[in-house]
Order: structure tokens, then C-alpha cells, then sequence
């Protein structure tokens, strides 16, 4: 992959990013080694076979240069949500339109090969498994800043253990492939607002229960923003009522999520993400979802 004459994206989380022509990027990755990307590469060709309404990454090849993997991978068209100007009711159809999309698939051996938060899970489903390792490893940081922290951690296994409804986790022939970061500049859209693909798979992808998408997707939409609470609220609303999903199922995920991602870019907690999720932990509806 010859970058001398590439353009330059930017740079994420994972590497750097260049555009190469006919439809191509280029990725220079920051930590990831080539044997680290196979389990993506066939990750991303299960997901092309779904069938779904919008694109999604595809690495046709993968390489090393100078001591780091590289990657090309297909460019995905469109334009970022959170950059596309859309009323937020429009805004909300596209995050609708992608969780719902997600509902249909389901998720294969690649998917269940993929690690967790950087976390090797085979227990199925893999949230509670996440949720009891990473609380029981970020206790002392959590437990200083969540009132009752051991006792609300108790009682979240308990509730993500017995399932929706109280029923047992649905068997893993059942499990969709969940993204598990859908936010607005995950979600590329066209002109009208219709999404045309969909980014950043990996950190938190696997196969699960569809409500985790929906649940996190609802709350990332505004995570900081003066009217934060009110897109959560209209947009868990739109989705419980359009995928079937129980509210009190939707806060549980979204909980499961709070404890095991709170300390994903800071261990010690010093951050914003951090504090975003101790919030959630707070939240009255979200105790009330949890309570006996």
C-alpha cells in the first residue's frame, strides 16, 4: 500500500485513515497487529452477507509497513449524522432505521470470535459475563463514585441473568450482531437523510441482543447536550415501540453498558465518559428499572 501520494483523512482512536482513489482507503493501525485483524476481516465479510440497507466496512486487504498493520477497505458514502443538519426528528428516523436493521440479522461464528472490550467472553450472553468481570475489575474506582455500587451491581446481574421479562437469554442460534456504539458520526447519511452506511465496528461488536443497540443508541445520540435527556427519552420511546422492547429491559442494557464502558478510555475514571455513566447509574428511572 503505497501512502506517499495518499490523502490524508484523519486520525482515530484505532490509526490513521488516507484515502486512496476508486473507492478506497487506506488504515494504518495504531495498536492492532496483522494476526489481531484476521478475526476482523472475517467479521466484516459475515456482516456483508446480512443483507443489509446501508454499507458496511469491507478489508480487502491486509498488509505490513514499516513494523504496523495496514488495511484497505472500501469507502463508505455519505456524510456523518451529527454533521448532516437534520431536524432531529429526521435525525432520530436515521438512529430508528439502523437499530431496526440490526434486529434482522444474526450473527455467526465470527461474530462470537470477537473480543469484548478487549475481553475474550464465550459465556452466552456475553453482557452479564462483561459486566461481572469489568465491575468486579473497576470496583474500587466505581464503588468511590456510585452510591451502593456493590448492591446495584447485584441486583443488575440478577436482572440481565433472568433476561427479558424475567425469561431466560434466548439461545445463541437467536443472537443478532450488535454494534454497540451507535452514535451520530457512526451513521452516515445522503441528502435526504437516509442512512447510507454505518462505521467504527469492533471496540463493543458481538453477538447479543438487539435492546443493547437500541438502549445505548438512544442515550448516544446526545450525550452531553442541554436537551440530552429529552432525545433519549423520545428515541428509547420510538424504538421500544417499534422493536417490542420492554423500557424496563431498555435501562437494564443501558446500565450493563454504564459499568462495563466506564472506565474503557480512563481506568483511574478521570474522564467525561466516566462521569457520563456514573450519571446513568444515578438515574432514578434506571434504579427504579433495576429495583425488585
Amino acid at each position: 500500500m503505497d501512502l506517499s501520494r495518499a490523502e490524508l483523512v484523519g486520525e482515530g482512536m484505532e490509526g490513521t485513515v488516507y484515502r486512496l482513489g476508486r473507492g478506497l482507503i487506506g488504515k494504518v493501525w495504531r495498536e492492532r497487529g496483522v494476526d489481531e485483524l484476521r478475526p476482523l476481516v472475517d467479521f466484516y465479510r459475515e456482516l456483508a452477507a446480512q443483507g443489509l440497507p446501508f454499507a458496511t466496512p469491507l478489508i480487502v486487504e491486509v498488509a505490513e509497513r514499516d513494523g504496523r498493520a495496514c488495511t484497505v477497505e472500501r469507502e463508505l458514502p455519505g456524510t456523518p449524522l451529527s454533521d448532516a443538519g437534520l431536524a432531529p426528528a429526521a435525525a432520530h428516523d436515521a438512529v430508528v432505521a439502523v437499530v431496526t436493521a440490526l434486529a434482522a440479522t444474526t450473527a455467526g461464528p465470527a461474530t462470537r470470535a470477537l473480543p469484548v472490550l478487549n475481553e475474550r467472553i464465550a459465556d452466552r450472553p456475553v453482557l452479564p459475563e462483561l459486566v461481572r468481570r469489568r465491575g468486579a475489575a473497576f470496583r474500587p474506582v466505581l464503588a468511590a463514585s456510585v452510591p451502593g455500587f456493590d448492591a446495584l451491581l447485584a441486583r443488575l446481574l440478577a436482572v440481565l441473568d433472568a433476561g427479558p421479562g424475567g425469561e431466560p437469554a434466548a439461545p445463541a442460534a437467536g443472537e443478532r450482531i450488535v454494534h454497540g456504539d451507535i452514535c451520530p458520526p457512526n451513521i452516515l447519511v445522503d441528502t435526504a437523510g437516509r442512512p447510507t452506511a454505518l462505521l467504527d465496528w469492533g471496540l463493543l461488536t458481538t453477538a447479543g441482543d438487539n435492546a443493547f443497540d437500541a438502549a445505548t443508541a438512544a442515550a448516544f445520540f446526545d450525550m452531553y447536550g442541554p436537551e440530552a435527556a429529552a432525545h433519549h427519552e423520545a428515541l428509547a420511546g420510538r424504538l421500544a415501540e417499534t422493536l417490542g422492547y420492554d423500557r424496563r429491559w431498555l435501562l437494564a442494557q443501558l446500565a450493563g453498558y454504564a459499568v462495563a464502558g466506564a472506565c474503557v478510555y480512563d481506568p483511574a475514571g478521570r474522564d467525561g465518559h466516566f462521569a457520563w455513566c456514573v450519571e446513568v447509574l444515578g438515574q432514578a428511572d434506571v434504579r427504579a428499572a433495576l429495583a425488585d
